[in-house]
């Protein structure tokens, strides 16, 4: 419904912001895009491998990596509320090309020469 209204609306693009409910429901976000011919920028590459157009965010693999050492900094006795706050240190653009087929998109050399990674 809420897509049907995106297009009803005539948009020209949509950012899914970062939300547990959205990653939850990944490949049918990307299904709905593709569907209803709506160019997506998600935050999270997952949505990019389920068929989604392009994300920008944080390397997952990354933040899980800063919070083991942060916890094991812990565990060997610091105090929480002596560490400094933590912040993402790399992120990744991920292009899939796929998806910009679908949607009659042709995505420009730049930006692809830009992508951590292009999905064929």
């Amino acid at each position: 419904m809420a897509f049907a209204s995106l297009v009803k609306g005539r948009v020209d693009a949509l950012l899914v912001n970062p939300s547990p409910q959205f990653a939850s429901l990944r490949i049918q976000l990307a299904a709905l895009a593709a569907h209803h011919k709506v160019p997506a920028i998600y935050w999270d590459r997952r949505l990019v491998d389920a068929g989604g157009l392009i994300s920008y965010g944080s390397n997952v693999e990354s933040l899980v990596q800063q919070v083991g050492i942060y916890a094991g900094r812990i565990l060997n006795g610091e105090k929480p509320a002596d560490l400094p706050v933590q912040q993402a240190i790399k992120f990744e653009l991920v292009i899939n090309l796929k998806a910009a087929r679908v949607l009659g998109l042709v995505v420009p050399p730049t930006l692809l020469a830009r992508a951590d990674e292009v999905i064929e």
